[in-house]
């Protein structure tokens, strides 16, 4: 014989809750991490570096150099100077091959 259900239509069965507690604390540790990493980024930003120092001449209130203006003597290059060998083999031009993560046809690997 079958069963007969003598509920009303309209009293449906209730589905049972998803368990959704561990979705919820992974996702909020997730957030938690993540605005802790922004933070800390934006102290680290923050900080200065003690390498650093003021530079004198880039003071907002010294004057600004034109277009008719020299750099200082110190950093003027002679223009009498002959370049060394060192210095001119810095200078030269790449001619090899172009570094590459490739082999070259024939090559082998090891």
């Amino acid at each position: 014989m079958p069963k007969f259900d003598h509920r009303h239509p309209d009293q449906h069965t209730r589905k049972p809750k998803p368990k959704t507690f561990g979705l919820s604390a992974l996702s909020l540790g997730a957030a938690a991490i993540g605005l802790g990493g922004a933070l800390l980024a934006v102290f680290l930003r923050s900080r200065k570096n003690p390498a650093e120092h003021a530079a004198p001449d880039l003071a907002l209130d010294k004057p600004r150099p034109g277009a008719d203006d020299r750099a200082p003597e110190a950093f003027r290059p002679d223009p009498t100077a002959v370049p060394t060998k060192a210095e001119r083999e810095s200078l030269r031009p790449a001619t090899g091959p172009a570094p590459s993560f490739a082999a070259d046809r024939g090559s082998t690997l090891g």
